[in-house]
């Protein structure tokens, strides 16, 4: 079943496949994006579903518009799968789309679902979800406050200096100020109320570079890492895995990261890589190693935002503290992916 969400209503296609892979579309319907129309669809798949033939809804993500819908549909055990945009975008090219309404995006959502394996949407620990959304609020407030930091500097260096603007600048700045304090205090406050979750992230911390936003911002960006596999897969769902593209002798293009993950977690990971390589040998090692063989400082601190990630991720599935002298014994484990970031080199 292919949904397509928007804010006030969504798209169903019920589609079967036979023992020939031959796809049909059994029926279409548009629902209300409320819960009157969550009982409506409930009724419709009921109509609709073989009981003797599994179910599964290919939800494409739009915001938080299809998050009722979908804690609607796993409450009442259908099996979910939630696809990102891009995702459900390549493969409707795949399908020769020459135009997109809601009934042919729901149609092809569906067909994605019987054509592929897809991953079961699992309902998100709540503890995390708030961690979650609490580190994205202190980030819009930050890049806020940067932004009327400029506003106040080019207001005040002008040469006509309004004195009500600046004092009311400078009064949104406190306002601000004491928001994100608010939003630290909180975060603080939940990850004290819950002994486990303390015991984890005081490990985290014990990484160089780490403090506690930063191990919060990751774990609440992973859902306390539930849905990761390994390290290559959390290395890739945080976008710091590599691209290149190479066909014959004549396209060879320079490698890179893809920066097609979670820019979050890059984003919490940089200024912790720079404090790593200032203060632990080890790290700066590293980053020596790679800007001597590239020539490019970044690509040095790329590969220690990298390692601290997995670092990270270790950590908290051992429950274990960070151990230096380990990790230098565990140096060679990190060689693929220091290659892998001067392949063009």
């Amino acid at each position: 079943m292919g949904i397509d969400c928007s804010k006030k209503d969504f798209a169903v296609t019920f589609s079967v496949c036979d023992a020939m892979h031959e796809v049909s579309h059994r029926g279409s319907r548009v629902f209300s994006n409320t819960r009157s129309g969550f009982n409506e669809l409930k009724g419709w798949i009921i109509k609709h579903h073989n009981p003797s033939l599994p179910l599964i809804c290919v939800i494409e993500a739009t915001g938080v518009y299809h998050e009722d819908l979908v804690y609607y549909l796993y409450d009442n055990d259908y099996d979910v799968s939630v696809i990102l945009p891009k995702r459900a975008k390549d493969f409707s090219k795949t399908m020769k789309v020459k135009r997109v309404t809601d009934k042919i995006a729901s149609q092809y959502l569906a067909v994605m679902g019987l054509e592929k394996k897809l991953d079961i949407w699992q309902k998100p620990d709540p503890i995390f979800v708030r961690i979650k959304r609490l580190n994205r609020e202190k980030e819009r407030i930050q890049e806020n406050i940067t932004q009327l930091k400029n506003q106040l500097e080019a207001e005040q260096h002008s040469y006509y200096v309004d004195k009500g603007t600046v004092t009311r600048i400078k009064g949104t700045l406190n306002l601000l100020n004491k928001q994100r304090k608010e939003v630290i205090q909180q975060i603080k406050y939940i990850v004290d109320g819950n002994q486990e979750l303390k015991g984890k992230i005081d490990k985290l911390c014990t990484i160089p570079g780490i403090g506690l936003l930063t191990a919060c911002a990751v774990v609440g960006e992973t859902d306390g890492f539930k849905d990761v596999r390994n390290q290559r897969q959390l290395v890739s769902y945080a976008g710091y895995d590599i691209m290149n593209h190479e066909s014959g002798t004549s396209v060879k293009t320079k490698s890179r990261i893809s920066k097609r993950g979670n820019k979050r977690i890059r984003k919490a990971m940089h200024m912790p890589a720079l404090s790593a390589i200032r203060c632990n040998q080890h790290f700066k090692s590293l980053h020596q190693r790679i800007t001597a063989r590239t020539g490019i400082k970044m690509k040095g601190v790329v590969a220690v935002q990298r390692k601290l990630l997995v670092l990270l991720y270790t950590l908290w599935i051992n429950d274990e503290v960070f151990d230096p002298e380990a990790d230098k014994r565990m140096g060679s484990t990190w060689l693929p992916y220091e290659l892998d970031l001067v392949r063009s080199c």
